[in-house]
């Protein structure tokens, strides 16, 4: 019965009064008036009842929200909306209420002492009048969840065009009955405006394409500074090609390609010596811009191999492998201050970089997938939503104290407001006292392989920066939370290449991953002003 209860809590029955065929309880001081069940005049569900304090909800419909003239814009919609919500929850809390009456009942029939008093014929006429109520209370309660799912997709659609303010004018609101709104008419115009503006779709199926040249025409990060000391190197692969990072004479870093101009060795085989990379081959030694400043055993020949421009800043090394001409600024990408960097982790994933940027974006999955790290014991809501403005890439999570960030090309930026690690506290970050921000990179390493940055920082427990091997403890965290969306997003990949769309149905939880991908259509399609962008 719990299950039954809480399912008939989110249900929605809209439907008019009836009556029952029984009026009161026995033994209970007043009376206990079913016409209190149904919305009746002068009756309520006495407090001492066992069921009062669940279902003892106030009768919304004399707060119903007024709108003069003819038209209702989308924020009326949305109290209309929202009044819908409130009366069909008040609604289906009383047809649970008539269920757990009518159990009531039928145990009072069949009490032993009742039976002394009743002929067989009486108790099953009793019977039967109660089962045919309950068979109508049980199907009135299966109507209602069908109604809440409804009901709730199109709270959730017009929240949506709220927030990204899709409705400007009056050609896109919904006509209504001036005098008496109800659930009914706030439910057409809801399906009128709904029609009016079409669900966003994206088609993201097949073998993973062969990247487009313009995507490769901005800054990316691809080592932490931390990593690349004066004698050693790092090699990357960025865009199907190979390339190897080390620090030159003056200790700037550099990029150059991972091969041997002589014969196509592996340079990161080798070694770093003053300044230049050495190939373990033969020996030739390559300066941080390309050029080959060392031939042993041979006479110097004019040899240089590709280089990319490569930066350092705010402890990350960044390369820029576009034929374009590199912008002058790098995006900053330091945690808010009062945070200190407590973890940076690199990490080689097989999958596509825009799957995984699809998972990161993503905080609905939490509680269905995390359960046995960081979303450990979170309840699952009955609607998530993610509020951000019109032209924007950042906003936050309800119910989730959660900011969120996607920054081109690969990045993506969280704050999240803690209590303690693995629990929430409060309802948006400036609600909590202390917090953890997070800095995801992914890198596109190859069509099948993302070469992952991740940087952790709290504003709180600086001491845990200086415990002992405390970085390979938060590296075991991050693996083992990194290894539950792994698998599904390695199984979703698996199904894009057979031809599945992995964007086939998205919701309103789902709009900064939409709108990652718009702008990345954007960037390939060479759009002159790409979209969401704060410039736009």
């Amino acid at each position: 019965m719990t299950g039954v209860a809480t399912a008939a809590a989110l249900s929605l029955p809209i439907s008019l009064c009836r009556t029952s065929k029984f009026n009161t309880k026995k033994g209970v001081r007043g009376g206990l008036r079913v016409v209190a069940v149904f919305g009746g005049e002068g009756g309520l569900v006495d407090k001492k009842n066992a069921w009062g304090t669940l279902f003892d909800v106030e009768d919304p419909r004399p707060k119903v929200p007024q709108f003069k003239g003819k038209f209702l814009d989308v924020n009326q919609a949305l109290e209309v909306a929202r009044f819908d919500l409130q009366y069909c929850d008040w609604r289906a809390r009383q047809d649970v209420l008539t269920i757990m009456l009518l159990h009531e009942k039928v145990v009072e029939v069949l009490n032993p002492l009742a039976r002394d008093y009743k002929s067989i014929g009486t108790m099953k006429k009793e019977l039967a009048e109660l089962q045919e109520e309950l068979s109508q209370a049980h199907r009135q309660v299966h109507i209602s969840e069908a109604r809440v799912a409804t009901a709730l997709d199109k709270l959730a659609y017009m929240e949506e065009l709220v927030n990204d303010r899709l409705l400007q004018d009056r050609s896109t609101t919904t006509e209504s009955e001036q005098s008496h709104p109800s659930p009914g008419t706030s439910a057409e115009s809801l399906n009128t405006v709904k029609c009016k503006v079409p669900r966003k779709s994206l088609d993201v199926s097949g073998p993973v394409q062969t990247f487009h040249p313009r995507m490769k025409n901005f800054w990316y990060p691809v080592a932490f500074s931390t990593d690349l000391k004066d004698d050693t190197m790092i090699p990357i692969d960025c865009f199907e090609e190979p390339w190897v990072i080390f620090r030159g004479k003056d200790g700037k870093p550099g990029c150059v390609q991972n091969t041997c101009a002589h014969r196509a060795c592996p340079l990161h085989l080798g070694s770093v010596n003053e300044g230049r990379i050495q190939c373990p081959y033969h020996g030739w030694e390559y300066s941080t811009d390309g050029k080959c400043e060392k031939m042993p055993s041979t006479r110097l020949l004019n040899v240089k191999i590709k280089s990319l421009p490569c930066f350092e800043q705010e402890g990350m090394i960044w390369v820029w492998p576009g034929s374009d001409p590199p912008t002058a600024t790098l995006p900053s990408l330091q945690p808010p201050a009062g945070f200190i960097v407590h973890a940076e982790i690199v990490m080689e994933l097989p999958v596509e970089h825009g799957l995984l940027l699809d998972n990161l974006l993503d905080l609905a999955h939490a509680p269905f997938t995390h359960t046995s790290t960081f979303a450990k014991g979170w309840s699952v809501p009955s609607l998530v939503k993610f509020l951000t403005p019109a032209s924007g890439l950042q906003g936050y999570w309800d119910p989730y104290p959660i900011d969120m960030e996607f920054r081109p090309p690969c990045m993506v930026l969280s704050t999240i407001g803690i209590s303690k690690p693995g629990k929430l506290e409060g309802q948006n970050t400036q609600q909590c006292s202390t917090h953890l921000h997070q800095l995801h990179v992914c890198l596109p390493s190859s069509r099948q392989k993302t070469r992952l940055l991740y940087r952790m920082s709290l504003d709180f427990a600086p001491v845990l920066k200086h415990i002992p091997f405390m970085q390979y403890l938060w590296r075991h965290f991050a693996e083992k939370v990194l290894n539950e969306d792994l698998r599904l997003v390695v199984g979703q990949q698996d199904r894009m290449i057979n031809g599945a769309n992995v964007w086939n149905c998205p919701v309103s939880y789902d709009k900064l991953g939409v709108r990652y991908r718009l702008w990345r259509d954007a960037v390939e399609s060479g759009a002159k002003r790409l979209p969401f962008s704060k410039e736009v």
